[in-house]
């Protein structure tokens, strides 16, 4: 089935139109996606919540399509965590578990602190807790696409070559990966469609100066963080230093894989997922 063709569920949440894919009943589990990605980066997840009693529900996070574009621009950290709480309210639900990879780790964080009630068990991917990154010359070079990213013309070089530089990005934050022929087609096809490639690079260009107001705080929810052993990013240590920042319980585990650990490898993921979720 075509990859857009398969959103069949539209709500309206924080004043937009978002399409979300969704997959059994019970306790609701809001999956956000990163960059470069969409709602079918969790196709292999979504199943096993079902499966195991849980109600999963991705959306297409703001401004992907084929989720409305918002006519502000607005793409900040504080937008995005309040997406995830006006989503949870608009799926009929007073609170959610909260899975996020990437951006998705970012507004997840957010929304764990900024709006705590909402979040009843919060899971990153990838992404520790900001509070607790310190810049350093390393970390700035392997982050170089923020400032590819911002710069003039961005969207013109992604999408030359039939969006090549998606191909390059997915190799390089996940260099034990043999990426299977079309894994990226998803996310092609969204940015594809008039203004989504230029809304997710909007998601850049909104990083200012400073943590996000939504940010500024500790994680007072029982959390899990998920590191990939060979993430190019920020390996299993960067997550232990942030554990200061969580008041809950708070574990890492750590999994084989790079940044797309839960792509890479579902099935252990799903796995390791469920053995720590609240039981449904």
């Amino acid at each position: 089935m075509d990859a857009l063709d398969t959103v069949v569920n539209t709500l309206r949440a924080n004043g937009l139109n978002f399409a979300y894919l969704e997959e059994g009943q019970g306790p609701l589990v809001l999956l956000l996606h990163g960059f470069p990605d969409t709602a079918h980066t969790w196709d292999h997840v979504r199943p096993a919540l079902s499966a195991a009693g849980f109600r999963a529900v991705s959306p297409f996070m703001r401004g992907y399509a084929p989720t409305e574009i918002p006519s502000d621009g607005d793409y900040r950290v504080d937008t995005l965590a309040a997406d995830a709480s006006a989503l949870i309210e608009a799926l009929g639900e007073k609170s959610a578990i909260v899975v996020g990879h990437d951006w998705g780790a970012s507004a997840a964080f957010g929304a764990a602190i900024a709006f705590r009630e909402r979040v009843r068990f919060l899971v990153t991917l990838a992404i520790p807790h900001p509070a607790s990154l310190r810049p350093s010359p390393r970390l700035l070079w392997k982050a170089r696409h923020f400032l590819a990213l911002r710069r003039a013309g961005a969207a013109d070089r992604v999408r030359a070559d039939d969006f090549a530089y998606i191909d390059e990005l997915v190799r390089r934050w996940s260099p034990a990966w043999s990426v299977p022929p079309g894994e990226t087609g998803h996310v092609k096809k969204s940015f594809a469609a008039p203004g989504s490639l230029e809304a997710a690079i909007g998601y850049y260009g909104a990083v200012g100066f400073g943590l996000p107001h939504s940010q500024r705080g500790r994680i007072r929810v029982p959390s899990v963080a998920f590191a990939g052993m060979t993430d190019p990013f920020l390996g299993p240590e960067a997550f232990e230093r942030a554990r200061r920042f969580y008041l809950e319980r708070y574990e890492v585990v750590t999994l084989p894989g790079g940044h797309f650990l839960h792509r890479e490898h579902p099935d252990r993921f799903s796995e390791e997922l469920l053995r720590r979720l609240p039981k449904p």
